[in-house]
């Protein structure tokens, strides 16, 4: 017994050790990209870069600013996530409300979302240029939405329905028992999940804004900021591709510049996420 747990001990201090070194390496990775996006990055900040749009030579070393990046990016990520959350909370519910649990077709559902949720971005891109060159149609501001709204579909879908798994089942036999429709208990449920709801919206609004590959082939590119969704659109993410294929010290610098500003933006609504959640956190269970 005593050697039995020994063995024990030393399987639970080598998996504790093993946990701890994996965290380590991963905050690793995390403080050395931070601190080569700060350290490239911050002495080519100004206000110019965020206040003004590319001028002649920009990419060569020019004056100007990714104001078009920025405004671009805000637009897609903003529109794709918002348009997503309006097709994907229908979707939940169907699955948690409608469908018995362990049914062929919710298995169907889910194992079709996930492969979905792997696919990468540039297949989506692919298949969205395709349909837009079938169709006749050019890169645009709403294309680009579109596009990037099915790629984040599958991440707000699975990420809400986990959540709404660890809802106890027993509130929603107690709320059917009670007289409540569908309706209201559906309500009652997104209340109660609403902590991953707002983690979900995070995600998907951080893998839109960071994708390269869909705006690429769908909202194309522009030095200007699109004032109607059939003009096309730029996005950080290639604003910084396009800066750090250029043999220009200044404007790589500029590249790190603008991936400061997209993480900047990351954390900023990560900020605002995590005080709705909390503030919507104190009413679920």
């Amino acid at each position: 017994m005593n050697m039995n747990r020994r063995i024990r001990m030393l399987e639970e201090q080598f998996f504790r050790l093993l946990m701890k070194g994996a965290t380590l390496v991963i905050l690793a990775f995390l403080v050395s990209i931070i601190y080569t996006i700060v350290h490239k990055g911050v002495r080519y900040m100004s206000l110019e870069m965020i206040t003004k749009v590319p001028e002649g030579g920009f990419y060569i070393g020019k004056g100007g600013g990714i104001l078009n990046a920025i405004a671009g990016t805000v637009y897609i990520a903003g529109g794709a996530t918002m348009l997503g959350l309006m097709i994907s909370i229908p979707i939940v519910l169907f699955l948690n409300l409608y469908l018995r649990k362990g049914s062929p077709t919710l298995n169907f559902i889910r194992t079709s979302l996930d492969v979905l949720f792997g696919i990468p971005s540039i297949v989506y891109g692919a298949f969205g240029f395709t349909l837009m060159v079938f169709l006749g149609l050019k890169t645009s501001l709403l294309a680009g939405i579109i596009v990037v709204t099915l790629l984040i579909i599958p991440i707000l879908v699975r990420s809400m329905d986990e959540v709404m798994l660890l809802i106890p089942p027993d509130l929603k036999e107690a709320l059917f028992a009670l007289g409540a429709t569908r309706w209201e208990t559906a309500k009652i449920l997104l209340r109660q999940a609403s902590p991953g709801v707002f983690t979900a919206i995070l995600l998907a609004f951080g893998r839109a804004a960071g994708d390269a590959a869909c705006p690429l082939f769908t909202a194309g590119y522009t030095d200007s900021i699109p004032v109607s969704p059939d003009q096309p659109a730029a996005t950080l993410p290639l604003a910084i591709f396009f800066q750090l294929s250029s043999p220009i010290e200044e404007v790589q610098g500029r590249a790190y510049a603008a991936a400061l500003i997209l993480t900047v933006v990351i954390l900023l609504i990560n900020v605002l996420i995590r005080l709705a959640n909390r503030r919507l956190g104190r009413h679920s269970i």
